[in-house]
């Protein structure tokens, strides 16, 4: 068993080993000598790429998939009671381990950085590990998505420094002791799980509380729901601000377009600090900077952290491009809440120029788009054209009169060219239809409208 294996993880099961944070995190177990086992609802490149550090991957749920000498079993809160594999561990009386506390324990005795916030944490999760990978500091991580090949989401590094995406979905990021928490923004999302802002706000004030003894809160200047958090832990941790804001303690002072980058100054410790960020976008390079911000309360020099940024240059599914074809350029975009759809709408706007940009979207969750859905449908107008899917459920059950018609009607109202869609499969002709040579295409949304890139490409080069 290797050093820093928690003893009753030496030989894990997964159920839906294939997700984002779930494949991270037996990556880094299998890295660190764990005899993995997991299965997953269907064949992935992620799949593939955990077989081939040993790990034993199931396709399909089925009691007989759990080796009967399993340590524990692990589930996300996606995974539901009825599961035939979590049945089959109550029987054996193997213990049930929720993700969030299997992250936990990877990330015990280590100098631990947790990236919360409702939008932005993938990308600023990979912008201080592939920083501090650029820097030599090896630290471990485990990112919501792949920075670059399928597989690419986490690591163990040898380094002291573990980087993890905190996710408040559930409450679960209240499992972690980090040493320097970032908060990048706080708003009303995960319907399901919270009522009210002030459940919200109770949520990230326990989220702070963790942070151990002497450790640091980064969080945003520029946004109401950040402030407001750092108001109400006032006096109960040490925090650094960052944005335009007036008296943010990391200050940006500028951030200039350049192409598909972005040239960023900020004012810290009463010095002027010039950088590159290598992708499009106000919100990117915010991101940049609360990286910046965090590597600096862990003790990096900020002139050495600064000009690192630059190597991160991306993560699948966060404004990625996906290809071109007869003249149409084809991006893909996570984007799935209002505020992550505009700032990309946006991002995209600057650097497009005179191009037109095409939107897909797929909305996701019904009680995403109930309590959200005219928002959602005010964003869209930011694009020349959009088509709109059917709502993709994830782990939800439909709610009564909840449609993607109520985003279509709130973006028409808006201004909006609209056209509704309802059969996934003939979008690559509808968007062949409407595009010329010249235009952005966007696939939008965090279900499986993702898988529409490459069709799209190739129905244009037909």
């Amino acid at each position: 068993m290797a050093p820093g294996l928690p003893s009753a993880m030496d030989r894990p099961h997964f159920i839906g080993i294939g997700g984002a944070g779930m494949s991270g995190i037996a990556k880094i177990l299998a890295q660190r000598g764990a005899a993995v086992g997991g299965s997953d609802a269907k064949e992935s490149a992620t799949a593939e790429a955990l077989r081939a550090l040993g790990v034993t991957v199931h396709i399909g749920h089925a009691a007989e998939h759990l080796a009967d000498d399993a340590s524990c079993v692990v589930v996300s809160s996606a995974i539901r009671e009825d599961n035939p594999e979590l049945a089959r561990a109550a029987e054996l009386g193997i213990p049930v381990v929720h993700r969030s506390d299997a992250l936990a324990a990877l990330m015990d005795g280590l100098r631990p950085v947790a990236v919360a916030g409702t939008h932005g944490k993938t990308t600023t999760t990979s912008m201080l590990a592939v920083s501090l990978t650029e820097l030599g500091r090896e630290p471990s991580y485990a990112i919501g998505g792949d920075l670059d090949a399928p597989g690419s989401n986490a690591l163990h590094g040898e380094g002291e420094i573990f980087v993890a995406e905190a996710d408040e979905s559930d409450r679960s990021f209240h499992k972690y002791a980090p040493e320097v928490a970032i908060v990048l923004n706080v708003e009303l999302d995960h319907h399901a799980n919270y009522a009210s802002m002030d459940e919200i706000y109770e949520s990230f004030e326990t989220f702070a509380g963790r942070i151990v003894p002497g450790g640091t809160l980064v969080v945003n200047a520029d946004h109401e729901g950040a402030r407001e958090l750092t108001r109400r832990v006032a006096g109960k941790v040490r925090t650094v601000t960052y944005g335009e804001a007036a008296d943010a303690d990391v200050r940006v002072l500028s951030v200039v377009p350049q192409g598909l980058k972005s040239q960023v100054t900020v004012l810290l410790d009463g010095t002027e600090l010039t950088f590159t960020v290598s992708v499009p976008g106000r919100h990117y390079a915010h991101n940049a900077v609360a990286a910046l911000a965090a590597g600096v309360a862990l003790g990096v020099p900020a002139a050495e952290l600064a000009p690192a940024l630059a190597a991160y240059t991306g993560v699948k599914r966060r404004l990625q491009l996906k290809g071109e074809a007869a003249g149409v350029q084809v991006i893909d975009s996570y984007a799935h809440h209002p505020t992550e759809m505009t700032a990309d709408l946006e991002a995209m706007r600057g650097a497009a120029g005179d191009s037109r940009i095409l939107v897909v979207f797929q909305p996701h969750l019904f009680s995403r788009t109930q309590e959200l859905g005219k928002e959602m449908g005010d964003a869209l107008a930011l694009a020349d054209a959009s088509v709109v899917l059917d709502i993709y459920p994830a782990r939800e059950d439909p709610i009564p009169g909840i449609t993607s018609e109520l985003i279509i009607e709130a973006a028409r109202a808006a201004g909006a060219d609209v056209t509704a869609v309802h059969d996934k499969d003939e979008v690559p002709t509808v968007i062949a239809g409407m595009s010329k040579p010249g235009d952005l295409v966007l696939t939008m949304g965090a279900g499986d409208v993702t898988d529409l890139g490459p069709r799209i490409l190739e129905r244009l080069a037909k």
